[in-house]
C-alpha cells in the first residue's frame, strides 16, 4: 500500500496547504494532490468562501516539496483549452524534477460553469470531451504534432515542446461510471481515481474496469487504482465521536453522501478498514483533507497506521 494526501484548495491559507504538504513530503507519503475548482464545495450555496485556482495551486505544491508525486484530482477538462492544460502541466513537470502526474475529468459542478460562462454539457458530451482531451495530451506529451478534429477538442499541427522531464508523464483519469467512464479509462488511463466509495463498492467498480480491460485488450495491472478516503481518527472511541462531529464543517451537505468512504475510529480500526481497501484492489488509500484540518489525527495516522501498511517508495 502507498499513501497519498489530496486537500481541496479552499476555506484555509496557503500557509496551511504549504504546512500540510511538508508533513506529506517529510513523513513517508507518496502522493500528493489538489483539486480543481472555482468555488468551496463545502458549502455549494455560499460561493463567497475562498477557494484558488488548480494549476497555480499545483505549482505551489510542486515547489514547496521535493519527494512526493503531485498532481490533481481532477482537472476539469472543461475549464481549459487542452493545450494551455498540456503546457501546464509540462512546466510543472520540470518545476518539480519530474514528479507530476496528470488527472483529469468531466466536470460536475454546474453551478461553476455558469458562473464563469462556460457551457454545461450533458454528461455524454461531457464524457466526449474527457476522452478527446485524454487523447490528445497523451500525444503531445509522447512529442508527436498533433492535429486532431474532434467534437470538442481542435489542434492543427501542435506541438508541445519541451516535453515532459520524466520519460512517460502519467495520465489519471477519476470517477466511477460503469458504462462509459471506466472504458474509457480503460483506453487512455495510467491511473485510476474514484473518491468516497465503500471497500465493497471499490471492488464493484475495480471489477467493472477489469471487465473493461478485456474487451479493449488492455492489461489491467497497467493501471493504478487509487481511493480517495476521509478520515476521523481518535485515540479512543471519545475522540473519534469528537472528530464524527465536525465531519458536517468539511463536507457539508455532502457530510452522509462521503460517510462510506471515510476512515473513522481508533487507529486500529483504521488500519483494519484500509486493509479492505487492499483486498478489494486498491494499490494507494489518499486521505481527502478539508479545512479545518485535523493536525492531531494525522500525526496519529502518521505514528499508528501507516507502518502496518507502508511499502518502499
Amino acid at each position: 500500500m502507498r499513501f497519498g494526501i489530496h486537500a481541496g484548495p479552499q476555506d484555509c491559507t496557503l500557509d496551511d496547504l504549504r504546512r500540510l504538504w511538508r508533513l506529506a513530503d517529510d513523513h513517508g507519503f507518496h502522493w500528493c494532490s489538489v483539486w480543481d475548482h472555482l468555488y468551496s464545495i463545502s458549502d455549494l450555496a455560499d460561493p463567497a468562501r475562498p477557494a484558488y485556482e488548480g494549476v497555480a495551486t499545483l505549482a505551489a505544491l510542486a515547489a514547496a516539496t521535493t519527494r512526493v508525486r503531485v498532481g490533481c484530482l481532477v482537472f476539469c477538462v472543461g475549464y481549459r483549452n487542452p493545450g494551455v492544460l498540456c503546457k501546464a502541466a509540462v512546466t510543472i513537470d520540470h518545476l518539480s524534477g519530474g514528479r507530476v502526474e496528470l488527472g483529469l475529468g468531466a466536470g460536475w459542478n454546474e453551478r461553476e460553469f455558469q458562473a464563469f460562462g462556460m457551457p454545461f454539457r450533458p454528461i455524454k458530451e461531457r464524457l466526449d470531451h474527457l476522452e478527446e482531451t485524454a487523447m490528445v495530451l497523451r500525444r503531445l506529451f509522447d512529442g508527436e504534432r498533433v492535429s486532431f478534429a474532434g467534437e470538442h477538442v481542435r489542434l492543427e499541427d501542435a506541438l508541445c515542446a519541451p516535453r515532459p522531464l520524466q520519460p512517460h508523464l502519467r495520465l489519471w483519469i477519476g470517477g466511477q461510471g460503469e458504462k462509459r467512464l471506466l472504458r474509457i479509462v480503460a483506453r487512455h488511463a495510467d491511473g485510476w481515481n474514484v473518491p468516497f466509495l465503500s471497500p465493497e463498492v471499490f471492488a464493484e467498480r475495480a471489477a467493472t474496469l477489469d471487465d473493461w480491460c478485456a474487451v479493449e485488450r488492455r492489461d489491467p495491472g497497467a493501471i493504478t487504482r487509487t481511493v480517495n478516503v476521509g478520515l476521523a481518527i481518535g485515540r479512543d472511541d471519545a475522540a473519534v465521536r469528537r472528530q464524527e462531529e465536525k465531519l458536517p464543517e468539511m463536507f457539508g451537505g455532502l457530510t452522509e453522501f462521503v460517510r462510506p468512504g471515510i476512515l473513522i475510529g481508533t487507529p486500529a480500526r483504521v488500519v483494519d478498514r484500509i486493509g479492505e481497501y487492499a483486498r478489494a484492489g486498491a494499490e494507494w488509500v489518499i486521505l481527502a483533507l478539508r479545512a479545518p484540518f485535523d493536525w492531531e489525527g494525522l500525526e496519529l495516522f502518521i505514528r499508528d497506521v501507516m507502518p502496518a501498511h507502508l511499502r518502499p517508495s
